[in-house]
């Protein structure tokens, strides 16, 4: 029976229930697509007609439901409606168990709640939730928890439905849901192991665990020019001096107007004409790559080759000259490109420009060249890689932040002595650490209002996470463990220590950064799963014995030594007879545990007593790789780019967008190079009140206005930078420095 699907002015598709299960509900994902038949009057979801047991394909592809003829389709739902569910109680249980001697019947929604599994593969079989197949578990198999590899959050090693492992990969383990979701993206030809990326034996097992594959290709595959934006190439002239009469955009293949690329970064480009190119095969640098060279002492070298070149050729060089500091010029067309790339940036498609003047950073170059050495490079992944994970630190901290009622708690402070009024005020019996905090200090007379309820805070929290690293609380250089101080013990300060860490973490303070490795795996993972390393002893004199013990070459030295020693290893718990210069190996790790971790044992439960404020500790053990970049990694210093990332860029419909953004890009970049007298902290400072981005960030986010006004405005309350529109980037630097400078030292006064 052949059929055609049509609409009607009066039927409305979502208020029509599936014929086989009952239910209204439109989600493709649980219940596959959901099809409606107006000349039939069927509604059916796909799922529920594949698994219902008294139904096959009769027909081909193109008749009925996919082959399902509408006649075999309506008997199935007479048939269905003399059974009941097992589980919902209601009729038309069209599903049966394939067990043999089980009766149990359910509706494919109901089977789902109740963990049947369904397999989407040859008969289509079902089981239900007594006797469906279950995956193998060895008992030495671990019974912890490791990441999904899809959604990267824990998954217990669990026999339960809701938990899958996989067959080729021993410590592979998955969320059902997550896998279901992978394999509707990926279908059947990109669907398998994340790990392994094993195919065959993968899908097999999950097509028997319940798994729909469904039988198309990816969903990125179908996307219609979803790789569009790969097929792009630069084509803009971008030296000074464009000779061609048709524009810097304007490309002849195969004449001196074709544009050539660099032959280092690729996105900037020339006329051949333009820059004396006599031919396609001559390469051509750029001036960002050119200044990398410069820098790095090659370029000298490079330009003697390249000068002999052209003498060779006909007696020319290349014309592409760097334009002066504050020349006017034409756009290169280089800050536009940023503006486009910029995540953050929420204008239109920003239009030439030509005629402004900008400054001598005017092209914003964010990308790593390929000239960088190894050694940069590899900064630059790790930094990459720490932005990463404190994005989600910053998701974290906003779910637990959610805690935070709009009741307000006072905290009057005295810059002069932070601990004693911090502790104070933390301590005081209407502090709450779910209630908003404000903050005053009170040895200011002259604060504004705007200070008090935003700056104040931030100012508060980066000067009492600084006492904390600098207190007797902990100890060594870089990264701190705790130290044992009986005195704090007894007046239990690391509590409150550890209680002030989560709250300026909630609250919008900034990351302290000054965790050891070990101290942080303690608190995650639990002392006894730690083993400390010789960076980790702050004491010289016992790291100078550990390393006379450690480095000792021969049995009588290392005798020798233990007998100098042996207070501090019977103190220690660790005196006993050595027989072998092995056995040394085991002394040294014995005393760092003592030492380092055993001897400590109050302080840090006291300590992971006071994380537990707000959530903060279980949020850790549950997230340790993304907190361990906030706790044990210094923040990254403010760059034009993470200051660039930072700020949303809104443009008014009536205000030439590329004028206000270049100047502030070229601002940011003169900035950085030391070419101004404020620091990128400074204008941190004067729109937000923080000279530093919190771990949550900024609430809300900051953004920058560009207005027909005459003096920059910070709106802290808002976070929102108002910028004015000038003629000349001079006139933008000088009213940006000129304000920022005055504003902030008034502050300071």
């Amino acid at each position: 029976e052949e059929f055609r699907m049509s609409k009607t002015d009066n039927f409305d598709v979502q208020s029509t229930f599936c014929v086989l299960c009952g239910r209204p509900d439109d989600c493709p994902e649980k219940y596959g697509e959901k099809r409606t038949y107006v000349e039939y009057s069927l509604t059916v979801h796909y799922y529920c007609l594949l698994m219902s047991s008294g139904i096959w394909q009769r027909g081909e592809e193109d008749e009925g439901v996919d082959g399902f003829l509408i006649t075999d389709i309506r008997k199935e739902v007479n048939r269905a409606a003399k059974l009941k569910c097992n589980i919902c109680k209601k009729k038309g249980a069209s599903i049966g168990c394939v067990a043999p001697k089980c009766k149990r019947s359910y509706h494919f929604p109901c089977g789902l709640q109740r963990e049947c599994i369904f397999q989407f593969m040859e008969d289509f079989r079902s089981y239900c939730w007594e006797h469906r197949p279950v995956q193998e578990f060895m008992d030495k198999e671990p019974r912890g928890a490791s990441q999904c590899t899809i959604c990267l959050d824990l998954v217990e090693h669990l026999p339960v439905y809701t938990v899958l492992k996989s067959p080729c990969c021993k410590n592979a383990w998955f969320h059902r849901e997550c896998l279901q979701y992978q394999a509707l993206s990926a279908g059947i030809f990109f669907f398998r192991c994340t790990v392994c990326n094993n195919k065959d034996k993968f899908q097999k097992e999950m097509l028997r665990m319940g798994i729909h594959i469904p039988e198309r290709d990816a969903s990125w595959e179908l996307e219609e020019n979803a790789y569009q934006d790969l097929l792009h190439c630069y084509q803009h002239c971008d030296v000074k001096r464009c000779l061609c009469k048709k524009g810097r955009d304007y490309n002849e293949p195969d004449s001196k107007w074709e544009i050539k690329r660099c032959q280092y970064c690729g996105s900037r480009g020339t006329h051949l004409a333009c820059s004396s190119l006599k031919s396609w095969e001559q390469n051509w640098d750029c001036m960002e790559c050119r200044s990398i060279f410069a820098k790095s002492g090659q370029y000298s070298k490079r330009k003697k080759r390249a000068l002999a070149t052209s003498e060779k050729t006909n007696g020319t060089t290349c014309l592409l000259e760097e334009p002066p500091p504050k020349s006017p010029r034409q756009s290169s067309g280089s800050p536009r490109n940023f503006l486009l790339q910029s995540p953050k940036i929420m204008c239109q498609t920003l239009s030439p420009c030509s005629h402004l003047e900008l400054p001598a950073s005017n092209r914003v170059t964010m990308s790593l060249s390929p000239v960088m050495s190894s050694r940069n490079w590899s900064l630059s992944l790790r930094h990459k890689h720490l932005r990463k994970k404190r994005r989600e630190v910053c998701n974290i901290l906003k779910e637990l932040k959610a805690q935070v009622k709009t009741k307000t708690t006072r905290l009057n402070i005295n810059a002069e002595n932070i601990w004693s009024s911090a502790l104070k005020g933390f301590r005081q019996r209407i502090f709450s650490p779910t209630n908003t905090i404000e903050v005053n200090f009170s040895n200011c007379k002259n604060r504004s209002k705007t200070n008090t309820s935003a700056a104040s805070k931030h100012h508060f929290f980066q000067l009492l996470m600084l006492h904390l690293q600098n207190s007797s609380l902990f100890e060594g250089s870089f990264g701190k463990n705790l130290s044992l101080d009986f005195q704090a013990v007894k007046e239990n300060l690391y509590f409150e220590a550890g209680k002030m860490i989560a709250v300026s973490l909630v609250h919008g303070g900034p990351s302290p950064g000054f965790f050891s490795k070990t101290l942080f795996n303690c608190l995650v993972y639990g002392p006894e799963n730690v083993k400390p390393v010789l960076e980790d002893v702050a004491d010289v004199d016992v790291a100078q014995t550990i390393k006379m013990i450690k480095y000792a070459n021969n049995l009588s030295s290392l005798q020798s030594t233990l007998q100098d020693c042996s207070e501090f290893l019977a103190a220690a718990g660790c005196l006993r007879p050595v027989t072998a210069l092995c056995d040394k190996n085991m002394l040294v790790n014995d005393i760092l545990i003592s030492h380092v971790i055993k001897r400590i044992t109050l302080p840090l439960e006291s300590f992971r007593q006071g994380l537990k404020t707000l959530g903060v500790l279980e949020k850790m053990q549950m997230h340790p790789d993304v907190f361990s970049s906030i706790l044990c990694h210094k923040p990254e210093r403010l760059s034009a780019e993470t200051v660039c990332d930072l700020f949303t860029i809104h443009s008014s419909s009536d205000v030439n967008k590329v004028e206000g953004a270049d100047f502030w890009l070229g601002y940011l970049q003169d900035v950085e190079s030391g070419e101004s007298v404020v620091t990128l902290e400074d204008i941190l400072l004067f729109a937000t009140g923080s000279c530093y981005v919190p771990s949550i960030g900024f609430d809300p986010e900051p953004t920058v206005k560009f207005l027909h006004i005459r003096y920059p405005v910070g709106n802290r309350l808002l976070n929102c930078l108002e910028l004015p529109i000038t003629k000349t980037y001079q006139q933008f630097k000088n009213m940006m420095e000129l304000t920022i400078r005055n504003t902030l030292r008034v502050e300071r006064e």
